[in-house]
């Protein structure tokens, strides 16, 4: 819209806001018309009037109207806090990279794009979206690190989904993905993303039939996303035909570059074009990682969070000392019974002891869900689908699965064991806090964990306090 001075301004109504009649009524995500009436002082409209596009989202008034239009908008009752954009702190960045986009509008997506980033909730770029959605989307490799719950998913599909070309139906993007439920994690928001594309998205992981990948991959799945043993025996077979991929997306890079996946991502690699695009994203991004990139990335922009902000804002870390290993059980239980969460996640660092921990706790009469790496994809599923429901409220696995949980409620992560590689805490504990929510994680240590510990705190710049006595308030 153009405001008296013949300035282009834009206004945007909160998502499911119901203003004054002489406002609008939203209450879904499509795009609307609306007219905004002049308001004096006491609020009563005035002569004149602003005609603006409007997407759902937050009040943003652009140009140099922007006081005008933010003053109108709180006049109005629309929001008491007017929206502003989200600025990162160069300060906590480390990069090669200058620009910044503070909204999704001004990246030049795609509008069937834009459309389904406003039906996700989304609102306004994170800061890893904000550095890495950009150069992705220019073709540019990127090295890109941000805290567990921040986007990083989200980031490398809005760029794909930018990439493709609709109107060709054969792989054009192939995402990896450490784990089965974190591939398909990645699958569902890349099918919610791109709702309004024509676009088909496949998951090619172990545990699903093999016929099932065959079919998919001969259609050409214009993005796939993949576990890499699976990736590579149906390129190996013939059945996945990479000559047109132009972007390979690792998520969760230290783990997929780590010594148990490192020969399967070459292997696959050996595949691909010289020219392909490629894209790391992760949590963490320990040295030897760095150094592997050199070796398949062509001048990357690299956008590194500095370690000594690699914390998770928002989540409270607590420990409890309970000397010895026998007394973990014991703790657990009272835990249980005087925390009232509506989800919560527990870690323990082998397959037989979330088997152990889950029978002692079912025999207690306790609820609880057990996930690990023995079970068939279809027990994985079923438990992961109980879990996001709610008819589940807490779920014992190990570290292999961390990657693939993705639960909005989950308020409570108890470490059962540290973990034994430091570099996976800041993963487990964002379970419980996943978008700038806030969250609890309590670790139960003995004194052989004490050392490892301080090594956390010590990586993260963090602080991890002792449980106090009384809960009250714990989760506020």
């Amino acid at each position: 819209m153009e405001n008296d001075k013949g300035e282009i301004v834009e206004l945007y109504i909160p998502r499911k806001c119901s203003a004054t009649n002489r406002i609008i009524k939203s209450k879904d995500h499509a795009s609307v018309q609306i007219n905004v009436a002049n308001v004096d002082e006491e609020g009563k409209a005035v002569a004149g009037s602003y005609t603006t596009y409007a997407l759902c989202g937050y009040i943003r008034a652009r140009g140099e109207a922007d006081d005008s239009l933010n003053r109108l908008a709180q006049q109005d009752g629309l929001l008491k806090n007017v929206w502003s954009y989200s600025q990162v702190d160069t300060n906590v960045i480390e990069t090669n990279y200058d620009n910044v986009v503070y909204s999704f509008d001004d990246l030049n997506l795609k509008p069937e794009i834009l459309r389904g980033i406003f039906a996700m909730g989304y609102e306004t770029p994170s800061a890893i979206q904000q550095r890495a959605i950009l150069p992705i989307t220019e073709g540019r490799d990127v090295l890109a690190q941000a805290q567990s719950g921040t986007g990083k998913t989200a980031t490398f599909t809005i760029s794909a989904l930018q990439r493709i070309d609709e109107k060709l139906k054969k792989t054009q993007a192939l995402i990896m993905a450490p784990t089965r439920e974190l591939a398909l994690q990645i699958q569902k928001v890349v099918l919610a993303i791109g709702m309004h594309m024509d676009i088909t998205v496949h998951a090619s992981i172990g545990g699903k039939a093999v016929n099932e990948d065959i079919e998919a991959l001969s259609k050409g799945a214009q993005i796939v996303v993949g576990t890499p043993g699976r990736v590579y025996d149906m390129i190996e077979r013939g059945f996945f035909q990479t000559a047109d991929i132009k972007m390979f997306i690792m998520d969760e890079a230290d783990e997929m570059l780590s010594s148990g996946f490192k020969d399967q991502i070459y292997n696959v690699f050996k595949y691909v074009s010289k020219e392909t695009q490629v894209v790391l994203l992760s949590a963490t991004m320990p040295q030897d990682v760095l150094e592997v990139t050199t070796k398949f990335m062509q001048d990357p922009v690299r956008i590194l969070v500095k370690k000594d902000e690699l914390t998770l804002e928002g989540i409270k870390q607590f420990y409890i000392d309970v000397d010895e290993e026998q007394y973990k059980y014991d703790c657990l239980c009272d835990l249980y019974e005087s925390i009232a969460v509506t989800q919560a996640v527990i870690f323990c660092n082998t397959r037989r002891k979330v088997e152990s921990l889950t029978q002692q706790l079912t025999e207690e009469k306790f609820t609880v869900s057990a996930i690990h790496s023995d079970l068939s994809q279809q027990d994985r599923d079923t438990i992961m689908n109980e879990f996001r429901t709610g008819s589940s409220r807490i779920l014992i696995c190990t570290d292999l699965l961390a990657r693939g949980i993705d639960v909005q409620q989950v308020s409570l992560v108890i470490n059962y064991d540290l973990p034994s590689n430091k570099e996976n805490y800041i993963h487990r504990i964002g379970r419980g806090g996943r978008f700038g929510r806030k969250g609890v994680a309590i670790n139960l240590i003995t004194k052989e964990d004490t050392e490892m510990l301080r090594e956390i705190e010590r990586f993260y710049s963090t602080q991890v306090v002792e449980m106090p006595a009384s809960i009250a308030g714990l989760f506020d």
